[in-house]
């Protein structure tokens, strides 16, 4: 019997995420910051994972966001996202995180988020 394609898709992101979430946890002193892409925007957020609770968080679809940049969704996009959410992470008193790619490889988008945060003195 096959399978429709998008099933076995959702199953292998859902496995690859549940690896990945089974190593990397975040607290109140080290949050981790999860990235997630959609067709349009990019988010960002630093959890707390002992409590469930969002720290801070970042969007392309903010206003803050779209007073900076115009493009959504491209790598000049991810850089200004990055320089948004480490000044949240500041003002929280946030300089350490834990890094979580999501489902997504660390290229492109999301090392120019992770590079524009470390460049804002975001250590991880």
């Amino acid at each position: 019997m096959l399978k429709d394609k998008t099933i076995v898709k959702q199953q292998k992101k859902l496995k690859l995420r549940r690896r990945i979430r089974a190593r990397i946890r975040g607290t109140a002193e080290r949050p981790r910051l999860h990235v997630f892409k959609s067709n349009r925007y990019v988010y960002a957020q630093a959890i707390d994972d002992v409590s469930g609770r969002v720290l801070a968080a970042a969007a392309t679809i903010e206003k803050a966001f779209r007073e900076k940049s115009k493009d959504s969704k491209n790598k000049k996009a991810c850089e200004v996202l990055g320089g948004l959410m480490a000044l949240k992470l500041k003002d929280k008193g946030i300089r350490k995180v834990v890094f979580d790619r999501g489902i997504y490889p660390y290229h492109g988008k999301v090392k120019t988020l992770a590079e524009a945060l470390r460049s804002q003195g975001v250590e991880f």
